[in-house]
């Protein structure tokens, strides 16, 4: 019950703070140290030389090496900080960085201001920041579907799965769990370079999300404008989505805004023909993007409390 009480601390610090661009300056940002390690380990063990059999090898070796190294100092610090709660505290502190819930919530909110506002343009940069897929290919409907599945899928991988793993393990757990994302995101990709070499870390990510994002469709069920269409469309929908995991808090989003998500979009210049979920209803509009944001922020307030009820109850 301690770790609950520090991923309390955590998201209360990073809900005030976020992750200041003054400190980003100063010392970059945990992930973007992953992500270095990361990088360097694909360039040097995943040789265009070798064989499918070899290179998926050496993604499975690399992948299993970042989340133990990541898990190892996590315990590292957390067996030298003292017991109780000044040990709650700290832990929290230190987990903090690796829980983006200011971070996606202003990500999000910079799309819908301008789009409220009728400047496409702007909107569409804002959005690029946040999703691959290619922005000058947007209509307004198209920038706010794609904030709004930004928005969900994000808030399972970027809050409440990491929360649920640092509640479950405490550092150990959360700085693991943030390695695992990390390696997904950057090599869990089915190209050409990674469809062998990423096997591994697009596995690993698959069953370290099964249940948080599961939570969070049922977060956004319990949460949303329209809870029966909410649950309605997850039960339906979620499995239709490519992942195993992001289709039940978008699937949940939709249902509850009454409005379809995901469907066909461009990457890079290709197009891809994603199924709908809660097809047959209305495009998402500006407005829609700022009630999803309202429904992420009850969401996260439900997270805090119910850890906050296990710690300190």
């Amino acid at each position: 019950m301690d770790f609950a009480g520090a991923m309390v601390v955590a998201m209360a610090v990073d809900a005030l703070l976020g992750w200041p661009a003054w400190l980003f300056a100063r010392i970059g940002h945990p992930v973007t140290w992953l992500g270095g390690l990361i990088a360097a380990i694909d360039t040097a063990w995943n040789r265009a030389s070798d064989s499918p059999a070899l290179r998926r090898a050496a993604g499975v070796a690399g992948a299993l090496a970042v989340i133990a190294l990541s898990a190892a100092l996590g315990w590292a610090l957390q067996s030298l900080l003292p017991s109780g709660w000044v040990q709650v505290v700290l832990i929290g502190i230190l987990a903090w960085p690796l829980v983006a819930l200011r971070s996606l919530h202003d990500h999000v909110a910079a799309v819908a201001t301008p789009l409220l506002a009728g400047d496409i343009a702007a909107a569409r940069e804002a959005v690029s920041r946040i999703v691959g897929r290619d922005p000058a290919a947007l209509d307004d409907a198209g920038i706010a579907r794609a904030a709004i599945e930004s928005l969900a899928e994000n808030a399972s991988d970027g809050i409440v799965a990491p929360v649920f793993w640092g509640a479950l393990l405490g550092l150990p757990g959360i700085l693991g769990y943030k390695a695992i994302n990390t390696l997904d995101s950057m090599i869990g990709h089915r190209s050409e370079r990674h469809e062998a070499f990423g096997w591994a870390a697009a596995r690993i990510d698959d069953v370290a999300n099964f249940i948080p994002a599961r939570l969070t469709g049922f977060l956004f069920v319990l949460l949303a404008p329209q809870r029966s269409e909410a649950l309605a469309c997850m039960s339906r929908d979620a499995r239709r989505h490519r992942s195993p995991n992001a289709g039940w808090p978008e699937a949940a989003m939709a249902g509850g805004l009454g409005v379809r998500l995901s469907g066909p979009r461009i990457y890079h210049g290709r197009a891809t023909d994603e199924p709908w979920l809660n097809e047959g209803a209305r495009d998402p509009r500006a407005a829609d993007i700022t009630e999803a944001l309202t429904v992420y922020r009850r969401a996260m307030l439900l997270v805090a409390g119910v850890l906050a009820i296990l710690a300190f109850a």
